[in-house]
């Protein structure tokens, strides 16, 4: 009885990592546990920062040290014990960042099998699988390298031929005179720095703007490299394909644009590769088909020599397609596809697995998702529970509960209100508590009263991605929602309405705008300045003192709150400063108040608290309200904005742009991440902007928004080439009687829980 006891019960003690409070709990194995609460309220604290990162950090000690220097790093997380812990794997909503030769086939394992495949099955013989890859200079299409695509470029933003060298001529950002590229070129003697490019001869035209790299004899002694190289060569190899473009994208997408590639066009593929067809079909055509077409191809080959390379291709397959990704395509590149999309790609290939009795910990995998795509989730994680493996959830919608085994809700509220244990039990027993989300749940749902648009905007024949030859009115002046099926058009459809507003819109879609390592809600908000000052005010001092990246940081640490010391192969050890006590600030600076606070004590606040703090100081207080308007009142003032989701940075973009009238703002799927309540909270902040003037474009899935809406958009039926279609356009209601509308199938469903 006492080893079964410990076999079946993963126990937690004393946890207070983040905003945990202590926190003792058992929870099952081989089950299915999912974790809910406010936004803020401590759920991932629990499940990611300290059971997951206590398995993986464990699992990564067994390694030798020297093969330790290459794992992923992951502190010591702040728990008094935990018992009976398997080896976690943690499935994270996170986009891949790959270049254009990354595509769902190459990150699949997919690619490999069909290089093989049609090396050893197509009707002729050209070589080796490495003849195949796009990525080989054996099988590359020699014009384009294998990109599928060529760079035009535009030379007249390159260069002003009414200026020479040292009056600017080169106009191209970081080419400007003295700097260190352009002096490439002024301090080569091979020009006259002070003749007009348009005297210049075709010769030294050629020589300055295209000359291939080549050794450069009298290359000054300070310049790193003795080779020479033309500005167009130099800029496409050194700033666009390389890691410094994502700071001048602007300024590329200015001179750059890329067309088909004219000799493969598009195959990525040299001819000899190209040539080579199983059933009539070559290797790229096969790439472009999408998964299901893929499934009915490989069934088609009859040829025994591959029967074991297609066995293996299917069993790839199939999980991604009962996981409702059959609308992607075989050459669809991994930065195009969203978090949920990289999510479920790897839930489906932890289905074809062999492990067993393993920790899964999803990340809200209902985020971007239609309630018809949230039931084949449903069946992936019941699959992998079936397997022997416990699964642990953090989600927010009702549509995932109810598959919970076990429910632990985190609470009462958020942040430092948060981080206790307010209820763990069964669904139903959830549904009847008087926690926050057993109320929530026995909410009335209703469709809103719609509002009349004010005008119309016409989309006639539009042709973009899987959209082709649609045309739709869409209302102005409410609230707007497009939904479907992921990959059904809405993202597109969307697009082609920005397109057709010539930029007279506020795009709060782009998820990364405007945010660095050391962005934080304060320095987001322009606030921490304001703060400084008044700090500097009461005590009359320098503001530059509560600065901990100048005068104010900690001498120790020097404003890192933490001193690290290097264990050679091991981990490295992170300690808090002894001096400052992870606070980064000096002593001096510690020693001054504002209203009984030092410097760090105000920063350490979240939003909520320092807008009551700060509820005399309107400069610092309305941003703050602002924040709390959109749901942030959770985040910390000096939270890393690195660690936000999609969502919430959208909102905290929202906040900032709140109060300018009358504009038209479009937001993709802005309650990831929400509870029901703050889901109720941001559409109740919907409903006061448009009655303020403002038009609001959402994508979303979230039925509560779609019934709460104005008009709904349906796209569909399906994804890829089986959606692109506007199946229904007008009242929300007036969907239910659409047969081939999802969505309106699913506010049926929705509107009978709790009439």
């Amino acid at each position: 009885m006492e080893d079964n006891y410990y076999r079946n019960q993963i126990e937690v003690a004393d946890a207070h990592q983040n905003n945990l409070k202590h926190v003792d709990i058992k929870l099952p194995k081989h089950e299915i546990t999912v974790f809910l609460g406010e936004s803020g309220s401590g759920k991932s604290s629990l499940v990611f920062d300290t059971i997951a990162a206590m398995s993986r950090r464990e699992l990564n000690e067994t390694f030798p040290s020297f093969s330790q220097q290459y794992l992923p790093k992951y502190g010591q997380p702040d728990v008094g014990d935990i018992k009976n812990l398997p080896v976690a794997i943690a499935i994270e909503q996170k986009q891949l960042i790959g270049n254009s030769r990354s595509t769902l086939a190459t990150y699949t394992g997919v690619y490999s099998l069909l290089r093989l495949l049609f090396s050893r099955i197509g009707d002729r013989f050209v070589g080796y699988s490495e003849v195949f890859s796009f990525n080989l200079p054996q099988g590359m299409c020699p014009h384009c390298q294998g990109l599928g695509y060529v760079d035009d470029i535009d030379e007249s933003k390159l260069v002003d031929p009414n200026k020479s060298l040292n009056t600017g001529a080169l106009t191209f950002v970081s080419f400007k005179p003295k700097s260190w590229r352009w002096r490439r070129y002024g301090d080569s003697g091979l020009f006259d720095n002070d003749k007009l490019i348009k005297d210049y001869t075709p010769e030294e035209y050629e020589l300055l703007m295209h000359a291939p790299k080549q050794p450069f004899p009298h290359s000054p002694k300070e310049f790193k490299s003795s080779d020479y190289e033309g500005v167009v060569p130099r800029i496409v190899r050194s700033i666009l394909h390389s890691s410094e473009g994502k700071h001048h994208k602007a300024a590329i997408e200015e001179v750059f644009s890329q067309r088909e590639c004219p000799v493969c066009h598009g195959a990525r593929l040299n001819q000899r590769a190209l040539s080579v067809k199983i059933k009539d079909v070559n290797i790229d055509q096969a790439s472009k088909m999408n998964l299901v077409q893929f499934l009915d191809f490989l069934e088609s080959i009859t040829d025994r020599l591959g029967d074991e390379i297609v066995r293996s291709l299917e069993t790839k397959i199939q999980p991604l397609v009962d996981i409702g990704l059959g609308y992607l395509t075989l050459d669809r590149t991994t930065s195009t596809l969203s978090g949920g999309e990289v999510q479920r790609i790897k839930i489906a290939k932890h289905l074809t697995n062999a492990l067993s009795d393993i920790l899964y910990v999803f990340d809200e995998p209902s985020v971007g998702l239609h309630p018809h795509d949230i039931q084949l989730i449903k069946k992936a994680l019941i699959s992998l529970k079936e397997k022997g493996n416990t699964i642990f959830v953090v989600d927010h919608n009702p549509e995932i509960f109810s598959i919970a085994d076990h429910v632990v809700e985190v609470g009462p509220k958020s942040g430092s209100e948060g981080g206790k244990i307010t209820f763990q039990g069964t669904f139903p027993a959830l549904k009847d508590s008087d926690t926050l989300t057993g109320e929530w749940l026995r909410k009335k749902h209703f469709f809103a009263k719609p509002k009349q648009p004010k005008k119309f905007i016409s989309l006639e024949h539009v042709n973009l991605h899987n959209i082709q030859d649609v045309s739709v009115k869409v209302p102005m002046g409410i609230m707007t929602v497009f939904s479907g099926v992921a990959g059904s058009g809405k993202s597109s459809l969307a697009t082609a309405l920005k397109n057709k507003m010539n930029g007279n819109y506020v795009d709060l879609t782009q998820k990364q705008a405007g945010i660095s390592i050391r962005s934080t809600p304060v320095t987001y908000l322009g606030i921490l300045n304001p703060i400084r000052r008044l700090f500097a005010k009461q005590n009359d001092v320098s503001t530059q003192l509560f600065s901990y990246n100048g005068k104010g940081a900690c001498p120790r640490c020097k404003g890192k709150g933490v001193t690290i010391t290097d264990m050679a192969f091991m981990d490295p050890v992170e300690q808090v400063c002894e001096l400052c006590g992870g606070k980064r600030y000096s002593q001096e600076a510690l020693q001054y108040k504002y209203n009984g606070k030092d410097i760090a004590d105000v920063l350490a606040l979240s939003v909520d608290d320092a807008q009551k703090f700060f509820s005399d100081e309107p400069d610092i207080a309305q941003p703050l309200e602002r924040m709390r308007e959109v749901g942030l009142g959770y985040l910390g003032l000096d939270q890393a904005l690195t660690t936000v989701s999609g969502g919430e940075l959208q909102r905290l973009r929202l906040a900032q742009t709140l109060g300018e009238k009358s504009q038209t703002y479009f937001l993709d799927e802005p309650t990831a991440g929400l509870h029901m309540k703050d889901t109720q909270r941001l559409v109740d902040l919907f409903h006061r902007m448009v009655k303020n003037g403002d038009s609001l474009i959402l994508v979303e899935h979230n039925l509560e928004v779609i019934s709460q809406s104005d008009w709904l958009i349906d796209m569909g039926p399906g994804a890829g080439i089986y959606g692109g279609n506007v199946l229904y356009s007008g009242v929300p209601e007036g969907s239910e009687k659409e047969l081939d509308s999802f969505t309106g199938r699913a506010l049926i469903d929705y509107m009978k829980e709790n009439r």
